[in-house]
């Protein structure tokens, strides 16, 4: 039965699929095998047996490998690892003299010398004709210069990133995923570009494998913010943990509860109980009256000495005692109301369901220059000249 083959032509490369063939294959053994771009040589790193119809999971036909690697083949791919340094120095010389503005990365020679690839970080768009033409008259094979980013730039050279491990993408990422500022947000990071950022510059690719985990610990936990009815009364989520699985709620009484996902589940389903009920009015009524409000008393309500009801008549009906119906200690008194000959009710002081009007003893006035006896010189106020409205 033929095998499948998993082989990986450089250290940070992708891992293509082949199938065996008639030929028996190891893990650690070199291939050769037939590609778009010519004739390569490659790693086996893994290897499976292949289903009869000799087909990948996606439906895809597995192409077989040419042969096995010899010791001339590997000779080979050693002069070609010797010549691509010396085309990288050689090209490094020639983008110093020509002044271009590009960063030369790294040079990759094809195993049958058909092409040679020199990769390269420019901020724009390069003229490089003239390179080419130093390029070609000095090696007489295809030159192709690909411009790539600052994250494959990494995948190519390697660093040590901020957890003082090799970079992700050089130990074992084969392809990039998008990266954003949402993910971040989302798993609660503090929002440092030192913090967040790798050795490229460029969002920590880490942050996409912990996504999936946020995504549904999010979908279980209630949203931030926003007030429940539960089994231990009305509640507000404060914020929530990912790591001990947990939300910090906020009860009515202003105390902080940390509760489990399980115990969530369990507590917002329950109609509150009584004893719950009666202990969130107990507090409640203990809030109120270390609060600023003051409480009425039994005897206040019911028109004990300086409740509302202590000198009023029933129904609020004029005819009560007017000084017993002040507050207890009011020096200001309701003066007493003459009592009129012919009684007007229009012109009446008493208003009904309210109780007397208070009256003010009326100072006699007289015109500016007169002076009587008890009188008071004063001077009658000018009218003031209206303003023409605005246009």
């Amino acid at each position: 039965m033929s095998q499948i083959l998993g082989v990986k032509f450089n250290d940070y490369g992708q891992v293509y699929y082949f199938g065996s063939g008639p030929f028996v294959v190891r893990e650690g053994q070199y291939v050769i095998v037939k590609t778009d771009q010519g004739m390569g040589l490659g790693k086996v790193i893994l290897t499976r047996q292949a289903p009869r119809d000799n087909e990948t999971p996606d439906g895809e036909t597995l192409k077989a490998i040419y042969r096995l690697a010899n010791d001339k083949d590997l000779e080979a791919v050693a002069e070609n690892e010797v010549l691509a340094r010396d085309a990288y120095q050689y090209c490094r010389k020639s983008v110093a003299r020509l002044k271009l503005g590009m960063k030369l990365v790294d040079v990759e020679v094809f195993f049958d010398r058909s092409k040679m690839v020199y990769y390269f970080t420019a901020p724009g768009r390069i003229d490089f004709r003239e390179l080419i033409k130093d390029l070609v008259r000095e090696y007489r094979t295809r030159i192709e210069l690909r411009q790539i980013g600052v994250r494959h730039e990494t995948q190519m050279l390697g660093a040590i990133g901020n957890c003082g491990q090799m970079c992700c993408c050089r130990r074992f990422m084969r392809k990039f995923v998008p990266v954003t500022i949402k993910m971040a947000k989302e798993q609660n990071l503090f929002l440092n570009p030192t913090k967040i950022s790798g050795i490229c510059g460029r969002l920590l690719c880490c942050l996409s494998f912990e996504q999936k985990g946020y995504e549904e610990f999010h979908r279980m936990c209630p949203r931030v913010g926003k007030k429940f009815t539960t089994a231990i009364g009305s509640v507000k989520v404060l914020r929530s943990n990912f790591f001990k699985k947990s939300v910090t709620l906020l009860t009515e009484s202003f105390d902080e509860r940390e509760v489990s996902i399980d115990e969530w589940n369990e507590i917002v389903n329950k109609p509150p109980s009584e004893e719950a009920m009666a202990e969130i009015r107990a507090q409640a009524a203990q809030g109120r009256r270390g609060g600023r409000r003051p409480i009425r008393s039994d005897a206040d309500q019911a028109g004990g000495p300086g409740g509302a009801g202590a000198g009023q008549a029933p129904d609020g009906l004029a005819g009560g005692d007017p000084a017993a119906g002040s507050r207890e200690g009011d020096d200001n008194t309701l003066p007493e109301i003459p009592v009129l000959e012919d009684h007007d009710p229009e012109q009446s002081s008493v208003r009904p369901g309210r109780g007397p009007r208070p009256t003010q003893p009326s100072r006699p006035v007289v015109a500016a220059g007169d002076d009587a006896e008890g009188g008071t010189r004063v001077r009658r106020p000018r009218r003031r000249k209206r303003k023409p409205p605005r246009k």
